[in-house]
């Protein structure tokens, strides 16, 4: 053998030797790994698993400062005694999915689902829920793979037997009861959504019929004071509602196969979890209805000092009948919807970025205890700054009020509503349509004030929202008819 020969030999024995130390001194994994993958870091890891950095350190015997590589499989702590194995991945459980549905969609039985999110009960499964899951290599390496199982989705009316549905759709009725885990007729209930598997149909929320193909709710999770949208898209024709915390809503077309609906999140909500209801009634008279969980968390408002003002304007003898006629005055759905496109600031350029206060402030009055949120937006001015209508719309109200000063309420329909206070003169009157931009009042500091300014709220359906989103965003969110 050659000098050149031995050394090369040589160099592989101990590339062969240092490569085999190095897979020695990779823990084994007992349970499921995660695949880094582009754009990871270690805290996104840690968090989108529940686990601390430390401990992924320790179990992949990684150094603090050492950098993770694409590719890389990571051992999440945590789950190796559950005695899964496989890739770990995490999905955002959507408006519209309920444990079954996930299951049918990702392949994972509900038993796994259940066990990699310690789940107890099926109701934990929330819209927005980061939910971890575990998955075939295969597919994770096949970009044109889909994780959705197409399938129908039957709507079983009062009165059909499974028998009946599956004739109907000209199934084998055993197929249709084992793909739901059906015993007998009597774990059915009218108005529950089946699943039928069937290559080529098209995927949709499994808590929904065949006639809805996607439902969206955003933001999610959503804060106190927020304005919650929802869209669903289907077959045209069909009568939609929902309510939310005690507030009713209602869908509006906003074209042949899009309903839109607005809600209102309240400001002094307690943060928590909540039942989004959407129910409706087909083109065909079907009625159908979904419920999920929803999350509110908190606003972070600040707590504003003390503010001293006129006792009268705080005695509940004055302010209760005043409240009473206000949220009566916003309550009124308009089907007709008359605001285009992104609302603008009520005020002229110069005052338009000026806020004395924002909203949902914690408020006190005279030392009192802090059982107030402030319900509006307010912006700075004079006696001689004029007051803009933000939007079209009608007027519902103007008149003198004793908290509210020299008030205007005006409605843009589809249940949202802006109230304009404290102003020094009103100039137009209820039924009156007004355009954006127009002059409505000029700004002053009637009622209960400790200076001028303009306090401007939003109504949506029945609760007061923060302005600013509407000065930021459109509403419903890209329609602008």
């Amino acid at each position: 053998m050659s000098k050149r020969n031995l050394l090369f030999l040589i160099f592989i024995l101990l590339a062969s030797a240092f490569g085999s130390a190095s897979a020695q001194d990779q823990p084994q994994p007992d349970g499921p790994v995660y695949i880094v993958q582009e754009g990871d870091n270690l805290w996104d890891i840690a968090l989108r698993f529940g686990v601390s950095v430390d401990a992924i350190l320790a179990a992949n015997a990684l150094g603090a400062d050492q950098p993770i590589n694409v590719g890389v499989r990571l051992v999440i702590p945590g789950f190796e005694n559950l005695g899964i194995t496989g890739v770990l991945t995490t999905v955002t459980v959507g408006y519209g999915e309920d444990l079954s549905s996930l299951s049918r969609h990702t392949g994972v039985t509900i038993e796994v689902i259940a066990r990699l999110n310690r789940l107890v009960s099926a109701n934990e499964i929330y819209a927005g829920m980061p939910l971890v899951l575990v998955e075939n290599e295969a597919a994770l390496n096949d970009p044109d793979s889909s994780s959705l199982a197409p399938g129908a989705r039957p709507l079983l009316r009062p009165g059909q037997s499974l028998l009946e549905l599956a004739v109907l759709r000209g199934e084998n009725p055993w197929k249709l009861a084992n793909a739901n885990g059906v015993a007998s007729n009597s774990a059915l209930l009218p108005g529950q959504v089946l699943w039928l598997p069937q290559p080529g149909a098209a995927s949709g929320p499994g808590g929904f019929p065949d006639a809805v193909s996607a439902v969206t709710v955003e933001p999610l999770p959503v804060g106190q004071g927020r304005t919650l949208q929802l869209v669903l898209s289907g077959e045209p024709g069909m009568d939609l509602g929902g309510s939310l915390a005690g507030y009713s809503f209602d869908f509006f077309n906003s074209s042949d196969s899009n309903y839109d609906a607005l809600q209102g999140v309240h400001a002094m909500l307690e943060p928590g979890f909540y039942p989004l209801v959407i129910t409706g009634t087909l083109s065909t008279g079907e009625s159908f209805g979904f419920s999920q969980a929803v999350y509110v968390k908190e606003g972070d408002y600040v707590y504003d000092p003390t503010l001293i003002v006129s006792p009268e304007t705080i005695d509940p003898a004055v302010t209760k009948p005043e409240d009473a006629q206000w949220a009566a005055l916003t309550a009124p759905v308009t089907p007709e919807k008359f605001w285009n496109g992104q609302f603008h600031a009520p005020v002229p350029p110069e005052f338009a970025d000026c806020f004395p206060s924002r909203f949902g402030s914690r408020r006190s009055y005279n030392n009192g205890s802090y059982d107030y949120f402030h319900t509006g937006l307010d912006f700075c001015g004079n006696n001689t700054t004029d007051v803009l209508a933000p939007a079209g719309g009608r007027v519902v109200f103007s008149g003198p009020l004793t908290v509210r000063g020299n008030a205007t309420i005006i409605d843009h329909g589809q249940g949202v509503y802006t109230g304009y206070l404290h102003q020094s003169k009103l100039l137009v009157e209820a039924g009156e349509m007004v355009q954006p931009g127009q002059v409505i009042g000029k700004i002053g500091a009637t009622g209960r004030v400790t200076g001028p300014h303009l306090h401007w709220e939003i109504w949506v359906n029945g609760v007061q929202v923060d302005p600013l989103e509407w000065l930021e965003k459109i509403f419903p969110s890209g329609n602008n008819s």
